[in-house]
């Protein structure tokens, strides 16, 4: 990778012509002359009781995410090489102490009604994400978001922070100022809204756009509540696309000549959380027999077919500083010593909550809770409609499958996730050295940053609160007529602003 994306983050300064570059290459093939025109007919999952058109909100329907990052332009969005590229943001730059970033809105950028974008739709359109989602989604205090004239906003953090634009990715969506009806959806995407249903929507090409314009007339999303549904849908002619299908239709697609399977390997982590501050796995020699207890190799080749890669505990395979050399295999003598020395009891049963939200998921804890009855561990699964699990589970219960993508980021998914402050800390891990790690990593170039990032991995892997067993690939199906789909794994899938139809 000649100038890698490790390079261009530990540097603390925005490059734009290299950033532009890769912002216009990223994700796209080289098959031949694009043709303009055409509509694109996606599925993607969801519920309608989840659904969702704030797009500062909790979008836990995959179609609320595509529909949200086609019609609204994050700052920055997920890349190849850097993984961080502008969208939104033409440019940024930090001061000396790496306190004061000041981000440039990209030239020509206007709202789907017309209006130019200004410095201060973005100013608080932030602020509100600081309000609304907290500091997982906007790592900058409210008061410290400002303009600095039309077109620069201004993010001071309160220690040096070489990593922020990698942080502001995905969901520092911008709106007008003072927008809190959504009804209309306008943004500055490349996709405006022009009809939405029940969770499904018509999308059309914004010939405005700040970017190179689609080559597509219209997207139309249309939600589906189960992966068999989706997977039915895409075989069946019914759409053109089916985003994040999952491995099982995969396999039944790769024979047919008229359709196309795409992979991306490190797509999501399925795993599970177990929570650390209390509880019946509070202690961390039981959260390690658990994590001894399973058979990765068996749950990557039954949960994703294959379709993936034994993980060993720790979030951001993708990274290029991931530490390869962290492998965890199944040891049940020494897992049952553990629960012995912990004085853990195996005379009950505990509720093990999952939910259908992702390819495998389901089945996932299934075979878990098979796996670890072989260590003296009686789980219950409970099934959960994905609206009772984020209303009751996520966040509460001792023990819950959960599901992540974008995978390319160590200190991405350790500041989102796992430290003391974080209000998504789904494992309740509040741990000193983590957080100290985690913020040495933040203010950290070269040769630092690489040692503080693999101290976060040394901690979660020793006695963090996740089981990350496997990493599964994204599996999309499309027709062969489908061009310039993402190749990049995790949330890239939902720039489609570049796909076309031969």
């Amino acid at each position: 990778m000649g100038f890698t994306r490790r390079q261009l983050l530990q540097s603390g300064i925005g490059l734009t012509a290299v950033l532009l570059a890769a912002a216009c290459t990223s994700g796209e093939e080289s098959n031949g002359t694009v043709e303009p025109g055409g509509t694109l007919r996606v599925g993607a999952l969801g519920t309608a009781a989840r659904s969702e058109r704030d797009p500062h909100a909790n979008l836990s329907n995959e179609s609320d995410f595509l529909i949200a990052s086609l019609v609204y332009d994050a700052l920055t969005v997920p890349g190849d090489d850097p993984n961080v590229v502008p969208r939104l943001a033409s440019r940024w730059e930090a001061d000396a102490e790496n306190r004061r970033w000041t981000f440039t809105i990209a030239e020509g950028a206007k709202f789907h009604n017309g209006a130019p974008v200004t410095a201060e739709d973005v100013v608080w359109s932030m602020r509100r994400l600081r309000s609304v989602g907290g500091a997982s989604k906007m790592p900058v205090a409210e008061n410290d978001i400002v303009a600095d004239g039309p077109n620069r906003v201004v993010f001071t953090v309160p220690a040096p922070n070489t990593q922020l634009p990698l942080l502001l990715r995905l969901m520092t969506f911008t709106v007008p100022q003072g927008t809190t009806d959504f009804t209309a959806a306008v943004g500055t995407g490349p996709f405006r809204l022009e009809s939405y249903q029940n969770g499904n929507a018509r999308l059309v090409r914004n010939e405005n756009w700040h970017g190179t314009p689609p080559s597509l007339d219209a997207i139309e999303v249309t939600m589906f509540d189960s992966v068999t549904a989706l997977g039915n849908a895409v075989l069946g002619g019914q759409i053109d696309l089916a985003s994040n299908v999952g491995a099982i239709a995969g396999r039944t697609a790769a024979g047919r000549g008229d359709l196309q399977v795409i992979r991306r390997p490190d797509d999501t982590m399925l795993g599970v959380a177990m929570r650390a501050a209390d509880g019946p796995f509070a202690d961390a020699r039981v959260r390690t027999a658990l994590r001894l207890g399973v058979d990765r190799e068996a749950l990557v080749n039954q949960v994703h077919s294959g379709f993936g890669t034994v993980a060993a505990d720790v979030l951001g395979t993708a990274d290029p500083l991931y530490d390869t050399s962290l492998r965890r295999s199944r040891d049940i003598e020494r897992a049952k010593t553990l629960l012995r020395e912990a004085n853990f009891d195996t005379g009950r049963s505990y509720p093990f909550v999952t939910k259908a939200e992702v390819p495998g998921e389901v089945e996932s804890a299934k075979v878990i809770a098979t796996q670890l009855a072989e260590i003296g561990v009686r789980l219950e699964v409970q099934v959960v409609e994905s609206g009772a699990f984020y209303d009751q589970t996520w966040l509460n219960a001792p023990l819950y499958t959960v599901s992540w993508g974008t995978n390319d980021s160590v200190l991405f998914l350790a500041d989102k996730l796992m430290t003391s402050g974080s209000n998504r800390n789904e494992t309740a891990f509040r741990d000193p050295e983590f957080d100290a790690a985690n913020a040495k990593a933040l203010a950290a170039t070269g040769d630092e940053y690489g040692r503080a990032v693999r101290e976060l991995q040394r901690i979660e892997f020793e006695r963090g609160g996740y089981l990350v067993w496997g990493m599964a690939d994204g599996v999309d199906i499309a027709a062969a007529s489908v061009r310039g789909l993402p190749t990049l794994g995790g949330f890239a899938r939902v720039q489609l602003e570049r796909a076309w139809l031969a």
